[in-house]
């Protein structure tokens, strides 16, 4: 599909996204399929195949489309394990086309397990995909393969690595989900692998996302935790914020070689800021991770609504997106799918 064929209607650039809260959503984060070729313990009970339906690829542009002429700067490609989609290098190809208010590329960016990453890294980046980001939950074979269930996966994922970074989707971040006594003692390995393979690491708070699995406060490692013990191997220094809405908080080692970040939306939450809205593989909206309404943007889209219209349904979204989410707190209720299900 041309991209030029996706912008049929004129648009009021007046009309940016913004919340009841104030905050300006700028940030798109796109499932394109719920599948995924991992088994991590922490994330689903073991099933592989895709448990909700994917649109077409013409689809998923159209309502992307429909985000961008509402000032959308920034998409991310995610999934379940996106590189599994057929069409994924054709869907960044054609976004790679879009424009936002200011006549700027999008910020093209991807979250992906990297098992397939070594042979799709050049493509992507040559389609337009700016970025990757890839989670990796612990730096030792043994341990990630027990984490991932996939024997000979460790390999996969550094090669993918190495990969992406030879074709220039950077910077490259590497996410680690931490989860205490389980892969806490990757900590130290992590830092040094930041360095050692030039990439971002990211170390994030364990969430009551997960498919049968009991959420407790006691797994989370918060985020002093992680400075603490990095610091007494090699010393960091905070780094600013690249913009108010970013999730993590930055650290530099203090020899300035290499960078850490660290997401803790459990112990220090940043929903304040959060410029972000999802949209599924099946064509829901979600507010938040952790919501426990869905809006069927799709459902829309198929009873033949126009692009005004749809615009419109997703002004009334966003203006009723959570303040913030309320884990930890008595009441709390888990969201209406597990992370594998929401996208990354």
């Amino acid at each position: 599909m041309a991209a030029a064929t996706l912008h049929p209607s004129p648009i009021n650039t007046t009309d940016r996204l913004t919340d009841s809260h104030g905050r300006v959503i700028h940030d798109l984060r796109v499932s394109v399929t719920d599948s995924c070729n991992y088994k991590c313990v922490y994330c689903r009970t073991g099933e592989v195949g895709a448990q909700y339906p994917e649109l077409r690829i013409e689809e998923y542009l159209r309502l992307i489309r429909l985000f961008v002429d509402l000032g959308i700067t920034k998409v991310r490609l995610t999934g379940g394990e996106p590189l599994l989609r057929r069409g994924l290098v054709e869907l960044v190809r054609e976004l790679a086309h879009m424009r936002t208010f200011d006549g700027q590329r999008l910020d093209l960016a991807l979250t992906t397990n990297g098992h397939l990453l070594d042979s799709l890294a050049a493509p992507l980046k040559a389609a337009g995909l700016n970025r990757v980001t890839v989670s990796m939950d612990a730096v030792d074979a043994p341990t990630f393969e027990r984490i991932t269930r996939i024997p000979g996966s460790f390999k996969k994922v550094l090669a993918g690595i190495r990969a992406a970074r030879e074709a220039g989707l950077t910077p490259l971040k590497v996410n680690c989900v931490l989860m205490r006594g389980f892969n806490d003692d990757q900590i130290e390995g992590f830092a040094r692998f930041a360095r050692e393979e030039n990439v971002v690491v990211r170390f994030i708070e364990f969430m009551p996302l997960e498919e049968g699995r009991l959420w407790t406060p006691e797994i989370v490692v918060p985020l002093a935790e992680i400075v603490e013990r990095i610091g007494r191997v090699l010393p960091l220094v905070p780094m600013a914020a690249r913009e108010a809405s970013e999730t993590a908080r930055r650290y530099g080692f203090e020899d300035g070689a290499g960078e850490i970040g660290i997401i803790a939306p459990v112990s220090q939450a940043f929903c304040g800021a959060c410029s972000r809205v999802r949209l599924t593989s099946d064509g829901k909206i979600r507010t938040c991770l952790f919501s426990q309404v869905e809006h069927d943007l799709y459902g829309r889209l198929r009873a033949g609504e126009s692009d005004a219209e749809l615009r419109a349904y997703i002004h009334r979204t966003i203006q009723g997106k959570e303040a913030r989410h309320h884990i930890g707190e008595p009441g709390f209720m888990k969201p209406s799918r597990s992370m594998v299900h929401i996208g990354g």
